[in-house]
């Protein structure tokens, strides 16, 4: 590892410290679960926790909105959290800077890389939440545009709303640009939230968004295809660190029961009753592992 990049391992570690000092000695008997800054993160962190709460008696502490995935997961490797939520792709090529395969050989690929730095992966929830493009369907129809490829013929007119991650990550923007040969108009960097406001107003013409995105269920878009298959598999799972499992080893078979449980709909579902209609996670999570017969109705 270079000295940089040393320097901003670092730099996360202190910072994610800091957002949990005062709280990891006096909560050092609790199992912590960490999320990102986006809904997704955040539901299955509740998901999880509350199936360990109710069929369990560990006691659960959630750690929201400590960034993004490399924030998370210099966290997690660090034993500030126990339990996150995270995707294959984003382990393999993020992380570890490996390339993927097909889903089945990512997967692989993640409970062997991870397994070095004393964590465990489980098997997956069960959908894929990969990157896609979204524009407004009438325009995508007026074109004649389907595929990234279909796109790339006429993507210097559209200007991009992207996440700041998307543009910066190996696997985001700029190998995606390279391999379909797409040049913006202008790229725009905006929190995930903000993206499908934006294309509402106009601001934006065009949007990378994810394919459990809630939003997507408000907003009259085209979904695009990744015709040449350049985005990795990113399935969702468990990741939990070794020394919490050697504490809590309960928790293995809690968690095994939420393996192929969570389709795309299901999560996408889930998303948009937080994003669209502001229902609290918690209930939201809770409502699913009710509707799914994994805990009963209080």
């Amino acid at each position: 590892m270079s000295m940089r990049k040393k320097l901003i391992a670092l730099m996360m570690t202190i910072l994610v410290a800091s957002m949990l000092s005062g709280c990891i000695f006096i909560e050092k008997d609790t199992l912590i679960l960490g999320s990102r800054n986006n809904t997704e993160s955040i539901i299955l962190s509740h998901v999880m926790g509350q199936l360990i709460e109710e069929k369990t008696d560990i006691e659960v502490s959630y750690k929201e909105n400590l960034g993004g995935s490399t924030v998370v997961w210099n966290a997690m490797q660090n034993g500030l959290i126990d339990v996150i939520p995270d995707y294959t792709g984003t382990i393999v090529v993020t992380y570890y800077h490996e390339d993927p395969g097909t889903a089945e050989e990512t997967l692989e690929a993640t409970k062997r890389l991870v397994d070095e730095d004393g964590i465990i992966a489980f098997n997956t929830f069960g959908f894929n939440n990969t990157y896609t493009l979204a524009l407004d369907e009438s325009r995508a129809e007026e074109l004649g545009v389907k595929t990234f490829s279909d796109f790339a013929k006429v993507s210097e007119d559209f200007t991009l709303g992207a996440v700041f991650e998307f543009i910066d990550r190996p696997d985001g923007l700029p190998g995606f640009q390279k391999e379909y040969g797409l040049k913006f108009k202008d790229v725009k960097g905006m929190d995930h939230g903000i993206m499908y406001r934006s294309i509402g107003a106009k601001e934006v013409d065009v949007i990378n968004s994810y394919t459990t995105d809630g939003q997507l269920q408000d907003y009259d878009l085209r979904v695009l295809e990744d015709d040449k298959s350049y985005f990795p598999p990113y399935h969702a799972l468990p990741l939990v660190r070794k020394e919490a499992l050697q504490e809590y080893p309960e928790i293995e078979e809690v968690l095994r029961q939420l393996e192929g449980k969570i389709d795309e709909e299901a999560m996408q579902k889930m998303n948009a009753k937080v994003d669209n209609e502001g229902m609290m996670v918690e209930i939201v999570a809770e409502e699913f592992l009710i509707e799914s017969g994994l805990i009963e109705k209080k």
